[in-house]
């Protein structure tokens, strides 16, 4: 019903936090080709990984255009390029995925209200089943280390402020950026902040 509002021949849903996970766990309904988004779910793993917290956010419901990788088999009559939409429902944040005929325009206005109606139905059903895992994962130590992280302290204050050694605090803190799929100290804060965590 999306799909056809928004003028898409397909559609993808998924979800972005768990992007950094094997296998297909991260979609959450999609009628495209299986080996389509087998092949796309390595490449958007890749685009996710290269991405700052801080361009994620600005591209919140701002429709952008893509292209599939040319070794991607594509559906007769379908274009290769195609249009991604992020949007977010309460910590979670989704990526809406549209497929448009060949030659197909899609409408600026229409895809961003799409993203909106997407994250509407997706607010009363999937958040409920949504998994909460990042947020329990960090033990409190690491939380510990994120929260003098946030007050500005180095490697080597937290040790001294934790009677820890600077090497085991680096561990923590690589732990803690693993665990929230950020890249630096600041990403790692801005998750912490965004979380409640901090």
């Amino acid at each position: 019903m999306l799909a056809t509002f928004a003028g898409a021949s397909h559609y993808l849903l998924a979800r972005e936090d768990l992007l950094q996970e094997a296998g297909l766990n991260f979609i959450i309904t999609s009628d495209w080709p299986f080996d389509l988004v087998r092949r796309l779910g390595a490449e958007l793993t890749n685009n996710q990984n290269r991405v700052s917290e801080m361009e994620k956010c600005l591209a919140l419901l701002k429709p952008r255009m893509l292209f599939l990788p040319d070794d991607a088999v594509i559906p007769h009559g379908v274009d290769r390029k195609y249009c991604a939409l992020t949007f977010c429902v309460g910590r979670v944040r989704f990526s809406l995925l549209l497929l448009f005929v060949e030659d197909g325009v899609p409408v600026d206005d229409r895809l961003r209200e799409a993203a909106m109606l997407a994250g509407y139905f997706a607010s009363s059903g999937i958040i409920a089943e949504s998994r909460v895992e990042r947020d329990i994962d960090l033990t409190e130590r690491e939380l510990e280390c994120l929260f003098w992280i946030a007050e500005g302290k180095t490697s080597d204050e937290m040790a001294t402020i934790l009677g820890i050694s600077r090497n085991t605090i680096n561990n923590y803190i690589t732990s803690v950026m693993r665990k929230t799929a950020t890249k630096t100290r600041s990403e790692a804060i801005a998750y912490a902040v965004r979380n409640n965590l901090v």
